[in-house]
C-alpha cells in the first residue's frame, strides 16, 4: 500500500546510488532542452514550489528523467494529478500530487473579488490568465499556489522515500511547462473548471447590474415601448461549400490567389498541443509543413511545374 509523504528530513541518496532508467517509448519529453522549465509567471510560481524543498540532487534527476521522455502520461483532475514514470525497474512508477482544492464558498467570494475588476472577466473569457490574479487571491485571503506543506501531498510507487522523488520532481517540471500552453489547469487542480469560473463572474455582474438599477430606472423602463424582437437565426447550411461560403470558380482570379500572410494561423488558435512527445516541436514543424504547402499549391493554381532535378551521367 503506498503511503502518503508530506516530508523526508534524510535522504537516501547513499542508500540509492543513481540509477539508469529503462529507455521509455513514446513518453512525453520537455520541450525545455537546457536551462528553466516555463516562460509565464505561474509556469515559474510552481516549479518555484517543486525547488522550495530542497531534495538537492534529485532535481536534477527530475529535470533529465522530463526530458528524456521517461513520463509515460500525466492526468490532471481537480485536486490530484496523476502520472506513470518509467524508471529502473520493469514496471513504471505510480505518481500521484493532490493539491487542496478551494471549496464553492471560496470560490464565490473570489468570483466577487474579479468581478470588481472587468479586466478579469475579459481575459478569463479570450483564454487568457490576468497577470495580477495572485492579487485578487490575496485580497480575498486565499492563495492561487499551495502556500503552505499541508496544501500538497505527493506519493511515488518507487523505493525511494524522498518527498519529492526525482519521478515526481520530472512531473512538476512537465506541468510547469503545461501550464504555459493552458494556464487554466492550475485553477482545474485548485478545484473548479474556466467555464464555472466564467459564469459565477457572470451571476456576480448581473447582481451588481441589479444593485444599479435606480426605482426612477426601472419606471422608465416600465414604460419604454416593447423591444423589436430579433429574428431567429437562420439554421447552418448542409453544403460545406455553401458553409465555408466558397466563392465558385468563375469568381475567382488569378490575382486572388496568394498565399496566407501567417502560416498554420488556425492550428495557432488551438495553441500547443498537450504534452507534445514528438522529437519537434509541434507548432514551427506545422507552420513550415503549411509555408511549403501553401507555395505548392499556388504554384499548382498558376499552373507552373516544378523543375526537375538535372541528374549527370555521374548521378550527381
Amino acid at each position: 500500500m503506498a503511503r502518503w509523504r508530506r516530508r523526508s528530513y534524510y535522504y537516501y541518496d547513499s542508500y540509492f546510488p543513481r540509477s539508469v532508467p529503462r529507455e521509455a517509448k513514446g513518453g512525453i519529453k520537455a520541450q525545455s532542452k537546457k536551462g528553466g522549465f516555463g516562460q509565464s509567471w505561474w509556469a515559474k510560481r510552481w516549479i518555484a514550489v517543486l525547488e522550495s524543498f530542497n531534495i538537492g540532487a534529485r532535481l536534477g534527476r527530475g529535470r533529465s528523467y522530463a526530458r528524456q521522455g521517461q513520463v509515460l502520461n500525466i492526468h490532471i483532475d481537480k485536486g490530484e494529478v496523476t502520472a506513470q514514470v518509467q524508471g529502473s525497474r520493469p514496471k513504471p512508477y505510480q505518481v500521484k500530487i493532490k493539491v487542496k482544492t478551494l471549496s464553492p464558498a471560496n470560490w464565490a467570494k473570489l468570483a466577487k473579488v474579479f468581478s470588481q475588476q472587468a479586466i478579469f472577466a475579459a481575459k478569463l473569457l479570450a483564454g487568457e490568465m490576468p497577470d495580477n490574479i495572485e492579487d485578487a487571491f490575496k485580497a480575498a485571503r486565499l492563495s492561487l499556489f499551495p502556500s503552505a506543506l499541508r496544501d500538497l501531498e505527493t506519493d511515488c510507487s518507487c523505493p525511494d522515500w524522498s518527498n519529492p522523488c526525482k519521478h515526481i520532481a520530472a512531473v512538476y517540471y512537465l506541468l510547469g511547462e503545461e501550464f504555459d500552453r493552458d494556464p487554466f489547469l492550475i485553477l482545474r487542480m485548485r478545484g473548479i473548471e474556466r467555464e464555472t469560473l466564467i459564469a459565477l463572474l457572470g451571476e456576480q455582474t448581473a447582481k451588481k447590474g441589479k444593485k444599479a438599477v435606480s426605482q426612477e430606472a426601472a419606471a422608465s423602463a416600465e414604460a419604454a415601448p416593447p423591444a423589436v424582437s430579433q429574428p431567429r437565426p437562420e439554421p447552418l447550411p448542409a453544403d460545406p461549400a455553401a458553409f465555408w461560403n466558397r466563392p465558385s470558380s468563375e469568381d475567382v482570379g488569378i490575382s486572388d490567389a496568394v498565399i496566407p500572410p501567417v502560416a498554420a494561423a488556425l492550428v495557432k488558435r488551438l495553441g500547443k498541443f498537450p504534452f507534445w512527445r514528438g522529437e519537434e516541436d509541434f507548432l514551427p514543424t506545422l507552420e513550415d509543413i503549411y509555408r511549403r504547402a501553401s507555395q505548392t499549391g499556388l504554384n499548382t493554381f498558376l499552373g507552373e511545374q516544378p523543375t526537375p532535378s538535372v541528374t549527370t551521367a555521374s548521378g550527381k
